[in-house]
C-alpha cells in the first residue's frame, strides 16, 4: 500500500513540474466575450480569453469544480497538445522532433515537460507493481557481513594458488606467474593494514575506498535506495550527458544545432519512459515477461533509428552507422550516470 501511494505521489509531482515548465500557448478557451474586460491581475483592458499582457485567462471561476479542473488539467495535462504529441512520439518521434526544433510549438507538449512527466510517472509505476531497491539483503551482502565475506574468498583464493604452485614441479613457468598473482594479492592486503582502512583497498584511492566504497560496503540497501531516489531526482543528467555525442556525430553538419540534439534526447528518453511503464504493466501478467523483453528489444532500438533518420533527414547508411555509434555512447552514459549517482548516494 505504500508502494501504491508513493507512486501516486511520485505522478502527481512529475505531472506538476512538467506543467510548471509547459507554456500555456494553444489550451483550450473558456467562452468568448463580446464585451471588453478587466484584467483583474494587471489591470488591461481587452477582448479575448486571455490578457495580452499578462496571460491570465478572463474567466475568473470560484468553485469547487474549477479546483479539481485545475487538479487533473495540471497533473495529468489531458489537453489537445497530448494527444497531438503521444502519437507522434510513439510511430513518428523524427517527425516530431523535426516539427519542434522548425518552430511548431504550440501544438506540442514541449521535451522538457514530456521528460519531467514520463519519468515521473514511471518512477510511479515502478511504485505501484513493486519494482524497487531491495531491502532484505542477505547477511552476506550487507554491514560487517559483506567484508568478512569478501576477505574470506580473498583468503581461500590465496590458499588456492598456493596449493596449486606447490604442486607444480619447480621447473614449470606456471609458478611465477602464482607468485606473481599471490604478490598483488598480498600487497593489497598489506596497504590495507598498514593504511588502517577496513576491508580491502580495490581502488588505491583513498577518497573512494575509505568514504563511497566504504559507505556501500557498510549499508548497501540503503545506498541501494538512495540509488532509486536520486534515479528519478537526477533523470535529467542524462540530457547533458547525451548531447556531445550526438553532436560529435554532426559537428561538420552545421544546420544541426546543440538545441536540436537537445530536443532529440528528450524526445528520445521521454519515449523509454513511456516503454518501461508499458514493459512494468505486461510483467505483472502471467508470462509477461518475455513479451515485455521482445517488445523492448523490438521497439526500443527501431524507435532510435526511425527518430534519427527523419529528425535529421538522413539516408538509411547515414542513419545506420550513427544508430550503431549511439548504441555504443549509451554504454558511456549510462555507466557515468551510474557513476554519478553511486557518488551522491553517499552524501
Amino acid at each position: 500500500m505504500s508502494g501504491l501511494g508513493e507512486g501516486i505521489g511520485a505522478a502527481i509531482e512529475g505531472g506538476l513540474l512538467a506543467r510548471a515548465v509547459e507554456p500555456n500557448t494553444g489550451e483550450a478557451a473558456g467562452q468568448s466575450h463580446a464585451d471588453s474586460v478587466t484584467c483583474a491581475n494587471c489591470g488591461t483592458i481587452y477582448h479575448g480569453h486571455y490578457c495580452p499582457e499578462c496571460g491570465q485567462k478572463a474567466h475568473i471561476h470560484r468553485s469547487l469544480a474549477a479546483i479539481g479542473h485545475d487538479i487533473m488539467h495540471g497533473v495529468l495535462h489531458l489537453d489537445g497538445k497530448l494527444w497531438e504529441t503521444l502519437p507522434l512520439l510513439a510511430f513518428k518521434p523524427g517527425q516530431l522532433t523535426r516539427r519542434y526544433v522548425e518552430g511548431e510549438r504550440a501544438k506540442f507538449v514541449s521535451p522538457m515537460a514530456m521528460f519531467l512527466f514520463t519519468v515521473f510517472a514511471m518512477f510511479a509505476v515502478f511504485q505501484m507493481v513493486g519494482i524497487s531497491a531491495p531491502t532484505d539483503l542477505p547477511a552476506e551482502l550487507s554491514g560487517s557481513g559483506a567484508t568478512d565475506t569478501f576477505q574470506s574468498n580473498i583468503q581461500q583464493q590465496i590458499t588456492t594458488l598456493e596449493k596449486e604452485r606447490d604442486d607444480l614441479p619447480k621447473a614449470d613457468p606456471r609458478r611465477e606467474s602464482i607468485d606473481a598473482e599471490l604478490a598483488i594479492i598480498r600487497k593489497m592486503i598489506g596497504e590495507s593494514a598498514s593504511t588502517g582502512r577496513s576491508g580491502i583497498t580495490l581502488t588505491g584511492i583513498g577518497f573512494l575506498d575509505d568514504g563511497i566504497i566504504a559507505k556501500w560496503k557498510k549499508n548497501p540497501s540503503l545506498m541501494l535506495y538512495k540509488l532509486q531516489a536520486n534515479g528519478y531526482k537526477f533523470s535529467w543528467l542524462l540530457i547533458p550527458l547525451s548531447v556531445p555525442f550526438l553532436w560529435l556525430m554532426f559537428a561538420w553538419r552545421r544546420q544541426y544545432k546543440a538545441y536540436d540534439h537537445a530536443v532529440f534526447v528528450t524526445y528520445s528518453l521521454s519515449f523509454m519512459s513511456l516503454l518501461f511503464i508499458i514493459m512494468s504493466i505486461l510483467s505483472t501478467i502471467p508470462s509477461g515477461g518475455g513479451w515485455a523483453a521482445l517488445l523492448f528489444f523490438v521497439a526500443a532500438p527501431l524507435h532510435l533509428y526511425k527518430q534519427l533518420r527523419h529528425a535529421y533527414g538522413l539516408t538509411r547508411f547515414s542513419a545506420f552507422w550513427r544508430f550503431c555509434v549511439l548504441l555504443f555512447a549509451m554504454q558511456f552514459v549510462l555507466t557515468a550516470f551510474l557513476l554519478i549517482l553511486g557518488v551522491l548516494g553517499a552524501f
